[in-house]
C-alpha cells in the first residue's frame, strides 16, 4: 500500500502537486469509491482517473544520460545494468534499452516496456538518425568527411550506409550521424580512417536530443512533446 498522490505521480503522467489537484478535485477513484485526500493508503490495482483504469497505463518511456561503466542490458551476472540506476518500481515495469551503447559509451538512451515502437525505431527500413559526439586521436578532415558520405568499408570488409561527419571548432571533436547500429560502428569508422576515438557520447537518438542538465547516470520520463515526436518521427 503505498500514497495515492505518490503511485500517481510515479506514473510520469503528472507531477505530484498534479496529482494532488486530480485527488482533491474528486477525479480519482480507488475499489469503486471516489479518493479526495492525497495521503490515503491504496494499491495499484483498482485505481482509477476520470473513469480510466490507472493499470491500463502501462507504457513508460525514459530517457536516460547512460554513463560510461554499465551495460545496455536489462542484466548481466556480472556488469551493472542501466536498469540499475532506476529506482526499485521501475526497475520492476518489464523496461528495456532500445538499441544499445557501448559500455564505455555515454549519452541518451531510450527505455521503455513499449516493444511496438522499439521495433519500428530499430527497424534497419525506418532509417532513424544518431548523432554522436566523438573526441578523437588526430584531426578529421574533409577527405575523412567525403568517405563518410561514400559509405566506408571496414577492415573486416563490412560495408556501412552512407554516413555524415561533421568537423566542429575543437580540431579533435567531430559529430557522426548514423542511420543503422552495427557493432562498435562508430568506433570502427573511425579507426579505419587513422582517427582512434578516446571518448564518444551519443547526443540524438531520432528527434530526442540529449538534456544539456541531465547528468550521467540522471534519467528523466520523456516529455509528452517528446513522446509526440517519438511517435509521428515512426508512424
Amino acid at each position: 500500500m503505498e500514497r495515492l498522490d505518490k503511485i500517481l505521480a510515479g506514473t510520469g503522467r503528472w507531477s505530484r502537486s498534479e496529482a494532488k489537484e486530480l485527488i482533491r478535485a474528486g477525479r480519482v477513484r480507488w475499489a469503486g469509491e471516489v479518493v479526495r485526500r492525497p495521503e490515503t493508503k491504496v494499491n495499484r490495482e483498482d485505481i482509477e482517473v476520470d473513469g480510466i483504469s490507472l493499470s491500463a497505463e502501462k507504457l513508460v518511456y525514459i530517457l536516460l544520460h547512460k554513463p560510461a561503466g554499465v551495460v545496455s542490458a536489462t542484466e548481466d551476472r556480472r556488469e551493472a545494468t542501466v536498469l540499475s540506476l532506476l529506482p526499485p518500481p521501475w526497475r520492476d515495469m518489464d523496461l528495456f534499452p532500445v538499441g544499445r551503447l557501448d559500455k564505455d559509451t555515454e549519452g541518451l538512451l531510450l527505455l521503455t516496456n513499449d516493444g511496438e515502437l522499439a521495433h519500428r525505431l530499430l527497424s534497419p527500413r525506418r532509417h532513424v538518425d544518431k548523432v554522436y559526439l566523438a573526441r578523437v586521436e588526430g584531426v578529421p578532415d574533409q577527405g575523412d568527411q567525403e568517405a563518410f558520405r561514400r559509405g566506408v568499408v571496414l577492415k573486416d570488409g563490412t560495408v556501412c550506409l552512407p554516413a555524415e561527419l561533421t568537423l566542429t571548432e575543437d580540431p579533435s571533436e567531430c559529430y557522426v550521424t548514423l542511420q543503422e547500429g552495427k557493432y562498435h560502428q562508430v568506433k570502427r569508422m573511425l579507426a579505419s580512417r587513422g582517427k582512434p576515438v578516446r571518448y564518444l557520447r551519443r547526443e540524438r537518438f531520432g528527434p530526442l536530443v540529449l538534456p544539456p542538465g541531465l547528468a550521467p547516470g540522471e534519467w528523466r520520463f520523456l516529455t509528452e512533446e517528446e513522446k509526440t515526436a517519438l511517435f509521428r518521427s515512426q508512424p
